[in-house]
């Protein structure tokens, strides 16, 4: 980003509104008149503080921090809308946890193109939306370049239930918060099959090494991935019950084939797209990527599920490491 840009002071203390832009009219509808979302967060009564609207440009006009939560492949196209009216030094932070199929960018590089003028952070780490608003404590990371960015983010975060760390490899913690969504894939398709804990175990530790070894070669400092964006939200993703991706491996691994699933489900599974761009990221950089691969063979050419385990568990023996 434009390291160059003022920055806009943020303010401590209790925030006077948030505007909320929604694709959907009737989220507008509903979240202005009954203080409700109920297409993606039901039975959670949000703030009178909270004002929804259809228009991006206002909802981002005047504001001090703007949250930017669209899925991957709806960033570019959300941002370019909205970009003429955010004013340079405006703190502008990322939750998306996805890569931008098309160019293989990291939502940072996506911002870096279309919003230029901001200062940005990038929010992440293990934190299912339903748990955040029932109050459990949670604990995620706040990564920038600047350090000043990184603690504007933290203090517009932190609550006592709600714990935010700094970081300043962004690169690492988008990475991590991309990727653990298809090995949580991998993960469900285990539990689909009826395997157990020995498999799931070797999933999580193969698959932190699988993210670790592409991070590093693209740059990322190999301590992130032991953090709350990396070992913390892949353990999340791939254990927890409301994990989105997680539900659609179990679901392929009883027989349903991705496209049915898709056109069933409003919510989008960041996974299936980030397996495609990951399994790509990895050719590039000539990184070995083979729970990738199968997760993208299982969901994009119809491979069965057991075979994929199969063919992991018969590959080239390997050491786990070797100085």
């Amino acid at each position: 980003m434009n390291n160059t840009a003022p920055r806009i002071p943020v303010r401590e203390g209790v925030i006077d509104e948030v505007r909320l832009w929604a694709y959907e009219a009737e989220v507008v509808e509903a979240v202005n008149h009954e203080r409700e979302n109920p297409l993606f967060l039901p039975g959670v009564p949000l703030s009178a503080r909270i004002r929804a609207v259809a228009d991006q440009r206002e909802a981002v006009a005047g504001c001090e921090v703007v949250v930017s939560a669209p899925p991957s492949h709806a960033v570019r196209r959300v941002i370019e809308g909205m970009a003429g009216a955010v004013p340079a030094g405006t703190l502008v932070v990322s939750a998306t946890k996805g890569i931008e199929a098309e160019s293989l960018a990291l939502m940072s590089q996506v911002f870096a193109e279309c919003l230029p003028q901001a200062r940005f952070a990038v929010l992440s780490g293990p934190s299912f939306a339903a748990e955040v608003c029932q109050g459990q404590p949670t604990a995620v990371v706040a990564a920038a370049t600047e350090e000043a960015t990184a603690r504007d983010a933290q203090a517009v975060f932190a609550t006592p239930r709600f714990r935010v760390y700094s970081n300043r490899d962004v690169k690492g913690v988008e990475l991590g918060g991309a990727l653990k969504n298809v090995i949580a894939i991998a993960a469900g398709i285990l539990e689909g099959l009826g395997l157990g804990h020995n498999p799931r175990a070797a999933l999580i530790t193969r698959g932190l090494a699988e993210i670790t070894r592409l991070g590093v070669r693209m740059g990322a400092d190999a301590l992130t991935f032991a953090g709350l964006a990396g070992m913390g939200d892949l353990v999340l993703t791939t254990t927890g019950s409301l994990s989105r991706n997680r539900s659609l491996g179990v679901a392929l691994a009883q027989g349903e084939r991705f496209a049915d699933y898709r056109a069933s489900h409003r919510s989008v599974a960041e996974g299936a797209n980030t397996s495609l761009a990951g399994a790509a990221l990895g050719r590039r950089m000539g990184v070995e990527l083979p729970i990738t691969e199968k997760v993208c063979e299982v969901l994009f050419q119809d491979k069965p599920p057991r075979d994929a385990v199969a063919e992991l568990m018969t590959r080239e023996l390997k050491a786990e490491q070797w100085r």
